[in-house]
């Protein structure tokens, strides 16, 4: 199965950057402003069995919840949306006084091994392009001073 990883290191402490991802407005921060991301519906947090209903762009996307341990990780599954399958970990990790933040995408684009090879490479970049925003609007809010209150 195809995957991405990329990581950052967060100069913040890891309880930080976690509690960042627990943020009820966590989602709306992180989302690219294309294709347009909005929620439809939302169930729980970052907690197993949560789930989140979005549209984005013409794709009606489920996801759910399925793997979480305060300051190390969690995990969502994609169970209604564009991809044959689709597992997104969230993986944190101290590092000094900071955090190494690492997310893992294991996918498979419908139509099989064939449709992965010929447009793996268009999925690939649309990662890249995503996860380098996020990673810096993680920064950008978790790095600011404690008088900002940003992550707390």
């Amino acid at each position: 199965m195809p995957t991405f990883l990329k990581s950052i290191i967060v100069e913040a402490p890891v309880e930080t950057v976690f509690a960042f991802h627990e943020r009820e407005d966590a989602l709306r921060l992180l989302s690219p402003r294309f294709p347009p991301v909005r929620v439809i519906r939302k169930t729980g947090g970052i907690e197993p069995g949560s789930r989140v209903e979005l549209k984005i762009g013409p794709f009606l996307w489920t996801a759910l919840h399925t793997a979480y341990e305060k300051n190390r990780l969690f995990a969502d599954e994609q169970v209604q949306g564009p991809f044959a399958k689709w597992v997104h970990r969230h993986e944190f990790e101290a590092v000094d006084r900071a955090t190494r933040l690492t997310d893992c995408v294991e996918y498979r684009l419908p139509g099989g091994a064939w449709m992965n090879r010929l447009f793996g490479w268009a999925v690939q970049l649309g990662l890249r392009q995503m996860f380098r925003q996020r990673h810096q609007m993680t920064k950008s809010y978790c790095e600011k001073g404690p008088n900002e209150n940003f992550c707390a």
